[in-house]
């Protein structure tokens, strides 16, 4: 029987993860990586979770894509959703006429790039659930949860989506499929346009901190009934409880950080864009006032210009 060849391009914390679950019988995983190329190749991708360590030796590991051997049936994306990063650029010298490309990023509208590059393949879109963080090059710490939801693009339940969600259920990998995926996403962005932003504005707030401060609580729960009416404007009617369900939820978590605010402590690029510019664009586009996304979008726009700004003893 052939096996499937799945190009993870991408090998942080979560492509690690999900990447690394997929190292079955039935398949072929490889990985393109740039900054930990090197550890991969020679130590493999290594994951501490608390369900039970593993090390995943790729099939082929590129640091140049256009150096792989074959044309992936899947080639899965667990790049962050960056200005910087064009994506259809990295990723075309690997797509083949029979490739599926899936797409297990954050925010929201962040599929249309590929879509338009790519119009004869199929896309699927995924939404990762799971606290997940990069230690070291080539290796991950997983400290909770782990589900993914994967969807065809624009709508639908293909067979190739339903194939890989079987790969991910063999792999004891929580896996459902949705047919409205953008609703999905939508889901999502009522907690990742709250919580992300206020961790890093609030003074490096962990999960549980935002909603423990009545304060915090209330403004998270302003930026969520914004994002629930720029979703509805969207034709994506959420349910009001979806809020309740939220911050419930962080309350009974351990305490974590987000992944912006992960990504802001150890000076990386957040995406801003991907998760609150976007749904931004939505609101504006359908006449939806948007105050306190705006005010949290302006605040970390200034705070990355602020932090990188020499000081007088600096200049």
């Amino acid at each position: 029987m052939k096996k499937t060849d799945i190009l993870i391009v991408g090998t942080g914390a979560v492509g690690s993860y999900f990447g690394g679950k997929l190292f079955q019988e039935e398949t072929r995983v490889s990985a393109f990586c740039r900054s930990d190329y090197d550890v991969i190749k020679e130590k493999g991708i290594i994951v501490r979770s608390y369900k039970g360590d593993f090390v995943v030796e790729p099939f082929e590991v590129v640091n140049d894509i256009k150096n792989l051997s074959m044309k992936p049936d899947y080639i899965i994306v667990c790049l962050k959703v960056l200005p910087e990063i064009n994506l259809p650029d990295i990723i075309r010298p690997a797509v083949g006429e029979d490739t599926t490309i899936v797409l297990i990023q954050n925010g929201i509208a962040i599929e249309n790039e590929v879509a338009s590059a790519f119009p004869e393949n199929e896309i699927i879109s995924g939404i990762a659930f799971i606290a997940i963080s990069r230690i070291e090059l080539g290796v991950a710490r997983h400290t909770g949860s782990g589900k993914i939801v994967l969807g065809s693009y624009p709508n639908g339940i293909s067979e190739k989506c339903k194939k890989l969600a079987d790969l991910f259920k063999k792999a004891e990998v929580p896996c459902s499929s949705s047919s409205e995926i953008t609703r999905e996403r939508w889901k999502k962005m009522v907690w990742n346009a709250s919580f992300n932003p206020i961790s890093v504005l609030g003074g490096n707030a962990d999960s549980k901190q935002m909603v423990e401060v009545p304060e915090s609580e209330e403004l998270v729960r302003n930026v969520m009934n914004e994002v629930l009416a720029v979703a509805k404007s969207d034709g994506y009617e959420l349910k009001n409880d979806i809020i309740e369900d939220a911050i419930s939820g962080n309350r009974k978590m351990r305490p974590f950080k987000t992944s912006m605010l992960v990504d802001f402590e150890q000076n990386r690029t957040m995406e801003i864009d991907a998760i609150l510019g976007n749904t931004i664009t939505i609101a504006r586009n359908n006449g939806v006032p948007t105050p306190y996304l705006q005010s949290l979008y302006c605040l970390l726009k200034l705070q990355i210009t602020t932090s990188i700004r020499p000081t007088i003893e600096e200049s």
